[in-house]
């Protein structure tokens, strides 16, 4: 339930607290007094678009905040809480939940939940549970078939609700398995298309067999083999310097034994040299190692170099052709080989997978088939009762005759609402034939077949508020008089705030509110009066003659509101 609305600098309305509370508030004003501010300031609440054009002249923001009541424990505490609001006590078991709405000239719009600012779409999620809004749009709205489906489906109730969800949950998965096999039959010929190419590249590659690094391993051998001879000359001089072994003259290894012996001769007499001589041995040792290395290098030398670079030059071509076909670089035709691979296995049990699929498409149509026709069944059970409870209700709307009709036709298509046509038609008398309320009805009746259809829903879908916006349009007069009892009668279950211009339904309102404009033309916060006695009755004077204090106007109004007070089913 909504306690307040505080609204400031929203259209006409500079300031505004509007206080509401349980049962019936009627809403009234002079024409342009901003009393539709009120909706359009609820509707920001609920996550609706948020319009730069609603903010007053001459203002940077306007900005909505409301209180509401709800229970302490439930899915709109919860769901505050995940949003990272927070609720405040409120009696026993109810706990009191702010929203807020701002709205910037540049068009920023930010939104807070329980004293913490969230994502716009949470106050949407919240709105859903917590307030249903009508206004003369709805009365559009109704003529769809879509509109209709709904509100049979909300009468309807949890069966329906629980059997729509496993329908739902079925469906999706034949939709998507049937697209999928579609897709492999419909791209079958260029999927096996593909799978030849994929053969002859990976066929080319695997004739290739490159491995990892070997392209770069063969850059090194041909280097080797192609300066072989200088490599050999090289080796065989360094080695015949260090230790000769075709020539005479004296080599490093020599020499270096010749100067070890000389240190070692007088090392007796110095310590030092001693040392030295046995570094001068030791590099000795290495030099011999150098020469033994140089001698196995020169041994592994390739005797026919000639041969082996062709080799070498021959697989190197052979890969410098996968390169240009499937490169630019050698990872780039590895890759190509393992993905072509992958690819392949998946192409190749295409025919497994469309006859797996094919078998799960067949029983999920069959399921489909058979939740189809059994939400039809419910559907149909639900739109009797509901057509016979509305039609009662608009005999008390003043459409004594009028017997609303909705006919739940089984179509071939099948939705994700099933195969149900719905059509809502009203027969405005008997003998007359049932037409769509999309042609058969004026504004005046549909605001009535709206009402009626939503005072029977709240018994079976009780929502916590409902608010109608000037839904009485048309209308005047002894229906006039319904609809306010009518609204009472909702009240009696849920909260109800009306948006009116008629007396008639004001009437029956236990909480009246008047938003007045001042003499600029703007609405202030001493201009939204909770109307009691004398005052209201002078309201009701002005609605019903256009006079305040109209002697004819205040006398109806007060016979109205005798009219309003001895209804039984009043609230407060």
């Amino acid at each position: 339930m909504i306690e307040e609305i505080g609204i400031r600098d929203l259209g006409v309305i500079a300031e505004a607290a509007l206080p509401l509370g349980g049962g019936f508030t009627a809403i009234t004003g002079e024409t342009g007094a901003g009393k539709t501010m009120v909706v359009t300031a609820l509707g920001l609440l609920l996550g609706g678009r948020a319009d730069s054009g609603v903010i007053r002249q001459g203002s940077g923001q306007a900005s909505v905040d409301g209180r509401w009541v709800i229970p302490a424990d439930g899915a709109v505490a919860d769901r505050v809480a995940e949003a990272g609001g927070g609720v405040d006590p409120f009696g026993e078991g109810q706990a009191e939940l702010t929203l807020g709405r701002s709205v910037s000239a540049e068009g920023r719009s930010r939104a807070q939940v329980g004293g913490r600012s969230a994502p716009v779409g949470v106050l949407s999620e919240l709105g859903e549970q917590l307030v249903v809004v009508h206004g003369q749009s709805d009365q559009i709205r109704l003529r769809s078939q879509t509109a209709q489906r709904d509100a049979l489906d909300r009468f309807a109730g949890t069966e329906l609700a629980a059997l729509l969800v496993d329908y739902r949950t079925v469906y999706s998965r034949y939709l998507e398995n049937t697209t999928e096999r579609d897709t492999l039959v419909r791209e079958r010929d260029a999927r096996s298309a593909e799978a030849t190419e994929l053969r002859e590249i990976i066929a080319e590659i695997d004739a290739v067999a490159p491995q990892p690094g070997e392209d770069d391993e063969l850059a090194v051998r041909a280097e080797r083999l192609t300066n072989l001879e200088e490599l050999r000359l090289a080796a065989a001089s360094a080695r015949e310097a260090i230790s000769a072994e075709e020539s005479e003259g004296p080599d490093v290894a020599m020499l270096l034994d010749s100067a070890r012996r000389q240190l070692e001769r007088v090392s007796a007499y110095d310590a030092e040299l001693g040392t030295l001589a046995e570094q001068v041995a030791n590099v000795s040792y290495q030099l011999s190692e150098v020469a033994l290395e140089l001698s196995r290098y020169l041994a592994g030398l390739d005797a026919d170099g000639a041969r082996e670079l062709e080799i070498v030059q021959d697989r190197r071509a052979e890969l410098s052709v996968l390169l240009r076909k499937y490169g630019p670089t050698f990872e780039d035709v590895l890759a190509t080989q393992e993905n072509g691979n992958k690819r392949l296995l998946e192409l190749d049990s295409d025919s497994d997978r469309i006859d797996e699929l094919t078998a799960i498409v067949e029983a999920d149509a069959t399921l489909v088939d058979t939740l189809a026709a059994r939400v039809t069944e419910v559907r149909r059970e639900a739109a009797s009762r509901l057509a016979t409870a509305v039609s009662d209700e608009l005999s008390a709307l003043a459409m004594p005759d009028a017997t609303l009709v909705i006919d739940v036709t089984d179509s071939d298509e099948l939705t994700f609402s099933g195969r149900d046509t719905i059509s809502f038609l009203l027969k405005p008398h008997a003998g007359a034939e049932p037409r769509a309320l999309a042609k058969g009805a004026s504004g005046g009746e549909l605001s009535r077949v709206m009402l009626a259809i939503e005072v029977v829903i709240a018994g079976s879908d009780p929502v916590p508020t409902f608010v109608f916006d000037e839904v009485d349009s048309g209308v005047g007069g002894a229906a006039a008089i319904e609809i306010g009892r009518r609204l009472a009668k909702l009240a009696e279950t849920a909260q109800v705030i009306a948006v009116t211009h008629l007396a008639q339904v004001a009437a029956f309102a236990n909480n009246h509110l008047a938003v007045v404009k001042d003499s600029d033309g703007t609405v202030t916060a001493s201009s939204v009066r909770q109307l009691t006695g004398d005052e209201r009755v002078a309201e009701m004077a002005r609605l019903l003659s256009g006079l305040a204090d109209s002697e004819s106007g205040l006398a109806h109004a007060e016979e109205l509101l005798t009219l309003a007070r001895s209804a039984t089913h009043m609230v407060g």
